[in-house]
């Protein structure tokens, strides 16, 4: 597995049942890609596509590239995606479509138990009004990495029109980003944008999701990925300033001194060291691929 100790800026779905392409999204240049079991797949080619899957991650694939995740579906299909995807050692981890509550995510990180995987993390899609509302409890479930939002199916459930601006969207996201400081998870990941043919409109729209707190974004289209990317790459200004905060921090811990002080006499409190840590997190991720 890809240890995810550095943050991805993009997630690239990819359709889990064209296994052509499977191959050719690990050269695209995404930091981690979502291999789709649900939206992308008719239910009549499930087993085939699940199969089809497996049997990728299984194949021996280069080591210290993306992430892997696979996007699994609800009910009875869910669980025999993660019966097939258990314990394979190319697998991040699992996103889990349509999530509505905990005791759902808690149902597949027993079920992971259950087959000796002790590994595998999940990634809760919130994609309805109960799922964005009981966002807290999800958010502290055993196994969950970060958490995304499916605006798409988020604004047909509650009828929300959102506008070139995104506010309308704002609740969902202030509560998916709040949940995840409150739970101590890595901030959640962006929503996708349908936005392919345009990029300064996509900059836009990303650097928004930027200042709203997420890291890195979900991609549907590999044309999305640079300016993803440039969006969440930081600057060697702001990686400087970062290992910098960190060392101060350090040396203070280390000589038993209760109060660490920046380069400007300013407090270094654990907010700060948090973002610290993401910022060089992101960087890390840049650096690899």
């Amino acid at each position: 597995m890809t240890v995810p100790d550095r943050l991805p800026r993009s997630y690239l779905y990819v359709p889990g049942n064209a296994p052509d392409k499977l191959g050719k999204a690990l050269a695209r240049g995404a930091d981690a890609l979502i291999v789709d079991l649900e939206d992308a797949v008719p239910p009549g080619g499930k087993d085939a596509a699940r199969r089809a899957v497996a049997g990728w991650l299984r194949s021996g694939l280069p080591a210290g590239g993306a992430e892997l995740w696979v996007r699994i579906n609800g009910g009875a299909a869910g669980e025999a995606d993660v019966r097939a995807l258990a314990g394979l050692p190319a697998l991040t981890g699992l996103v889990l479509a349509k999530a509505e509550s905990a005791g759902q995510v808690t149902a597949v990180a027993g079920t992971l138990d259950d087959l000796g995987d002790a590994t595998t993390l999940l990634m809760p899609l919130l994609e309805t009004a109960g799922a964005v509302l009981d966002v807290r409890e999800i958010a502290r479930a055993r196994r969950v990495h970060r958490l995304q939002i499916g605006e798409v199916d988020l604004a047909a459930d509650t009828g929300i029109d959102p506008g070139p601006e995104e506010t309308e969207l704002l609740f969902a996201r202030s509560m998916t980003v709040f949940a995840s400081a409150d739970a101590g998870i890595h901030p959640p990941v962006g929503p996708v944008s349908t936005i392919t043919a345009d990029p300064v409109a996509l900059a836009e729209s990303t650097e928004r999701v930027r200042r709203q707190g997420f890291v890195g974004r979900a991609c549907i289209h590999p044309v999305q990925i640079p300016v993803v990317h440039e969006a969440f790459t930081p600057s060697e200004q702001q990686v400087a300033r970062a290992e910098d905060l960190l060392a101060r921090f350090e040396a203070a811990t280390a000589a038993g001194a209760g109060v660490a002080l920046d380069a400007e006499g300013r407090l270094i409190d654990a907010a700060v060291i948090r973002l610290a840590r993401r910022t060089l997190a992101t960087a890390g991720r840049a650096a690899a691929r």
